[in-house]
């Protein structure tokens, strides 16, 4: 198909609910894509981090080839050896669970109210926090703190309460005898990549041992790597009650998990919740090749390594430019919030064949694949700089 005809299909046959910059991509390797025009782009957002090892990785790639060959699909009513293999996997890092296999982080999220609910019993109400997003089904919505993706949805479920990111105080006056859980990401992703205080996840962990709340903790960008541990949480010496996981837990296919502690997971029963597609054995075997790799080329390390060399390069930038009001993340997920719009920044990026993100209008977000390389990172931020210095 030619560019054109292809811009034509999408608008009439395709409903418009993203916002689409004017490109083409037809093949991806490692960091990079290239456009139908043949043009090669460096990816420093590769699918908001769902392509956690790069493009077309070449062990997710093997795993995916030899399980198509064998078994596509099988009903959740059966057993298959790759759910059991990465629900064990995904144990090994310290958070005894049971796992509940999805698609999607608002599905993850999902299971994780109804979980919740289902554990409180007469106990239905859920804080969580300003800013935050937690995907876009109708109970997730209305667990969101921004009322810009509310909008046209009312009347949304009802039991949730929005408290202030990093302010304990504003979470206990929310609670009442009808609470049962917190709901939180440690680095809010869609709301500007602002960055839970340690001493502010330390606190909310004691409030809600307490009050006998549950904590759900959304690993859903920072989850499998992405801030140089596993988990997020795990940088703040916790332990939750409820971690959701997406993105990057299959480098590229749709997959996401709920993962529960052992000890209360029985509450929910046979028949309690469904995914008809959620945990099948192409899915689970490139997040078992996903972790396996992650593992063995030791990239939580490099991610760690890299996460602080490009922090170093960015508060560079800004030293060098007022454009640039603040730089904050962890890991290989950065914020460079700007004194003016970013759109136009991401936009001129783009046409010098970089890829990154804007969110909250005046927040540049990169989440660069979790193995790319110090030249990658060098070459990425030069554009960047070019950017921010000509327009």
């Amino acid at each position: 198909m030619k560019k054109e005809e292809i811009f034509n299909f999408y608008n009439k046959y395709i409903l418009g609910t993203y916002f689409k910059l004017p490109v083409i991509f037809v093949k991806g390797k490692g960091s990079y894509l290239w456009d139908i025009d043949g043009k090669k782009y460096l990816d420093f957002f590769p699918g908001w981090g769902v392509v956690s090892l790069g493009h077309c990785h070449p062990k997710v790639m093997s795993a995916i080839r030899n399980q198509v060959s064998k078994l596509i699909f099988v009903s959740n009513n059966y057993y298959h050896s790759f759910q059991a293999k990465l629900a064990k996997e995904l144990n090994f890092f310290g958070f005894d669970s049971k796992v509940f296999f999805c698609n999607s982080g608002a599905e993850a999220n999902e299971a994780a109210i109804k979980f919740c609910r289902k554990f409180g019993k007469t106990r239905y109400k859920i804080i969580t926090f300003k800013n935050s997003f937690h995907g876009r089904t109708l109970a997730c919505l209305a667990a969101t703190g921004q009322e810009k993706y509310r909008e046209g949805f009312l009347p949304l479920p009802e039991g949730f309460k929005t408290a202030i990111f990093n302010d304990l105080k504003s979470v206990e006056e929310l609670i009442d005898k009808e609470t049962i859980a917190v709901m939180l990401e440690l680095i809010q992703g869609e709301g500007g990549v602002n960055v839970a205080k340690e001493e502010f996840v330390l606190g909310l962990r004691k409030l809600c041992d307490e009050k006998d709340l549950l904590l759900v903790i959304d690993e859903v960008q920072t989850g499998i790597g992405r801030t140089g541990k596993m988990f997020c949480y795990q940088h703040y010496n916790i332990q939750p009650d409820i971690i959701t996981l997406a993105k990057g837990i299959a480098g590229g296919l749709p997959l996401a998990a709920m993962m529960v502690r052992e000890d209360i997971a029985d509450v929910m029963k046979p028949g309690s919740h469904a995914s008809t597609f959620g945990g099948g054995p192409i899915v689970c075997s490139a997040a078992l090749a996903v972790l396996k790799t992650i593992q063995k080329d030791k990239l939580l390390t490099h991610v760690i390594r890299m996460g602080d060399y490009i922090f170093k390069k960015l508060a560079e930038l800004k030293s060098k430019y007022s454009i640039i009001k603040e730089v904050r993340g962890k890991g290989l997920m950065w914020g460079i919030e700007l004194n003016i719009p970013a759109t136009k920044i991401v936009e001129s990026a783009l046409e010098r064949g970089l890829l990154i993100n804007c969110t909250q209008d005046y927040v540049l977000r990169i989440m660069p694949a979790l193995n790319i390389s110090k030249k990658d990172i060098d070459k990425g931020l030069k554009i960047l700089e070019n950017v921010l210095k000509y327009g």
